[in-house]
């Protein structure tokens, strides 16, 4: 045998099959991480701004989540991304329709590195006027406010840019939001306009301990050739991390919410521990200090009821005196017991003698009324206990502190 002469065998290279799953996605990019993904794959340079622009508005103009649809990127071109990308949609467990418009989806992400799938619920409720969807950031909490089921709950980890603004994607998908969608028939949604015009940053977790995941989605959210959802109209809610409060009005620019419940420092060390961190003066001291406030630019303050808690008009004086200065809106909240709580929800009288001294000193004090209670989800009282809930008391407790928020510009 000539062993000179005999050829090497040739190895057929082997293209897998990359489950979804695995791959990257281009959801949750910034247009230059976009770029470098890209060029990491073979897309010439000249090209790229070219491509970058194309891929932006097929998945924020146009809503789509599979690349076939790109009708004016070349099929080379769609293959590549096939192969090497993903911009599906997460998996929904559940959805349920309450008989007033409110939808909840229970949604699945993948697994990330070593840890399992997880769940998170987002909600949407519809307005006069708008639809407003309420946005998770984290799964599970390390916060332990004492009056919040959700704060029992471990956080199991942070979620990402794309994972955060995919809740917003599949609403619109699912409400037919984006262009030459149809709304699903008999679906409750605003006369005009958006079906999702506003956004809160209220679901499960602390927004502002997942910073820059949640400045990322936010801004994909607001910028003005994709979803282009109004600054005014995404409110961001926090118990009360102060330096990053700072960041978020220099940062990103949305409306502010700060979760109170309470105007002594004793009381609220109590009912939001982070407040040990970040007593109510510098709390109070970076509202003051946040962005473009105004009459009509004002920061929200959640204020749950709590019987015999928080909600005497002593309690009232010292709020009104706490936010003088700071251009604001009060929501109150009747407190919805969850399994294991020894807090009640205060007297209506009750809350209706604090409203009225609230709005006699020139705030506007809405009190938060049930609704959706025909189907689960609940502000404080997320996934984990949704089996053993009531659901007529899930449903009015999530929607008390959804609605109301961000502008109507």
């Amino acid at each position: 045998m000539d062993f000179l002469n005999t050829a090497a065998p040739v190895k057929t290279p082997v293209v897998r099959n990359i489950p979804a799953a695995e791959k990257p996605t281009l959801i949750g990019l910034s247009r230059e991480e976009m770029g470098r993904a890209l060029v990491e794959k073979g897309v010439a340079e000249r090209q790229v701004k070219m491509r970058v622009s194309q891929l932006w508005h097929w998945l924020y103009v146009r809503g789509v989540s599979d690349f076939d649809d790109m009708t004016n990127v070349s099929k080379d071109m769609r293959e590549m991304l096939k192969t090497h990308f993903t911009i599906a949609r997460p998996e929904i467990v559940d959805e349920q329709i309450s008989s007033d418009g409110t939808r909840k989806w229970l949604l699945r992400f993948p697994a990330r590195g070593a840890g399992r799938p997880v769940e998170i619920e987002t909600v949407y409720i519809p307005e006069e006027g708008r639809g407003t969807l309420c946005i998770s950031s984290q799964v599970g909490c390390t916060l332990t406010c004492s009056f919040c089921h959700t704060g029992t709950q471990k956080l199991v980890r942070n979620l990402t840019a794309e994972e955060i603004l995919s809740q917003l994607l599949l609403a619109r998908d699912r409400l037919g939001d984006f262009p030459d969608r149809d709304t699903p028939a008999g679906a409750i949604v605003p006369a005009e306009g958006r079906k999702v015009s506003n956004i809160v940053m209220m679901g499960m977790g602390e927004p502002l301990y997942n910073f820059e995941s949640v400045k990322t989605a936010l801004l994909i959210a607001t910028d003005g050739d994709g979803l282009s959802l109004s600054k005014r109209r995404v409110t961001l809610s926090t118990s009360g991390i102060v330096p990053e409060i700072y960041r978020t009005g220099s940062e990103i620019g949305v409306m502010l919410a700060i979760s109170l419940h309470a105007v002594r420092d004793e009381l609220r060390d109590m009912l939001v521990p982070i407040n040990k961190k970040y007593p109510l003066k510098e709390l109070l001291d970076a509202c003051r200090a946040y962005p473009s406030l105004s009459n009509a630019r004002r920061i929200t303050f959640e204020y749950v009821m709590l019987k015999d808690v928080n909600d005497t008009l002593e309690d009232a004086k010292l709020l009104v005196q706490l936010l003088k200065g700071i251009p604001a809106k009060i929501n109150l909240i009747p407190f919805n017991p969850w399994p294991g709580t020894n807090y009640q929800c205060s007297d209506w009288e009750q809350i209706e003698r604090f409203a009225d001294f609230i709005n006699q000193a020139g705030y506007a004090s809405p009190i938060r009324t049930p609704r959706g209670r025909d189907i689960l989800a609940a502000c404080g009282q997320l996934k984990s206990e949704s089996e053993r809930m009531r659901k007529v008391e899930r449903m009015a407790f999530e929607a008390m502190m959804i609605v109301g928020h961000g502008e109507d510009d």
